[in-house]
């Protein structure tokens, strides 16, 4: 599938996390994610899109739940939810104050990029590297790694669970002067071409190509 999604999608560098590339963006952990995999496998995917649910009650009453949360953050409280749907463009791109755990329960793509090479609020899209995710694969991705929702190679869309600390992007009580603080901890910018989440409030920071995950 690697050499497959380099062919297809020659204006984007895509690499596997188990690259050399990755190392700037995140490791690869060693955790079994049977568990968490098959949970998954029986949560509904939407009919279109794709969806995002920061907590899911049946995923954080795992056995495995506490794995994650020593993890994440030492045992601090932390939040397991999950994004899935259908997705192939880039769109827009976040970054929260500390790293996040993703699993592919599905195989999908992650485009990543690195907050330091933001201009103020701006960032040039040529910049941005693409790492496919095989299922079961669990990543950490760092604080300084701008990312959004995964990418799918197939027709049955993607799935991924979410870790992050608790109350990570819910609504944010009360207006920022910062103009990039969407929700809690969520730092995010679209790309200036995507009409439908300028309108939502989101600064169009991304400039250039709104790459396209061709599979």
């Amino acid at each position: 599938m690697l050499e497959k999604l380099k062919k297809l999608n020659p204006e984007l560098k895509v690499y596997s996390i188990r690259d050399k590339e990755f190392k700037k963006y995140g490791k690869i952990l060693d955790i079994d994610t049977n568990e968490i995999v098959s949970a998954c496998e029986k949560l509904e995917l939407p009919e279109k899109n794709s969806q995002y649910k920061p907590s899911v009650k049946a995923l954080e009453e795992l056995g495995c739940t506490e794995k994650f949360h020593e993890l994440l953050f030492g045992g601090c409280e932390a939040q397991i939810g999950i994004c899935n749907g259908y997705n192939s463009v880039m769109n827009a791109l976040e970054y929260h104050k500390s790293s996040e755990i993703n699993v592919a329960v599905t195989p999908l793509v992650l485009i990543l990029g690195l907050e330091y090479e933001m201009e103020g609020n701006e960032y040039n899209s040529d910049k941005a590297e693409a790492f496919y995710l095989e299922k079961g694969d669990a990543v950490e991705v760092f604080a300084t790694s701008l990312h959004y929702c995964p990418c799918q190679v197939s027709d049955t869309g993607f799935s991924s669970v979410v870790v992050l600390p608790k109350n990570t992007n819910t609504p944010l009580e009360k207006a920022s002067d910062d103009r990039l603080l969407f929700a809690k901890n969520k730092w995010l910018i679209c790309h200036d071409g995507n009409d439908a989440l300028i309108e939502k409030g989101v600064y169009p920071g991304i400039h250039g190509k709104n790459y396209e995950i061709k599979y």
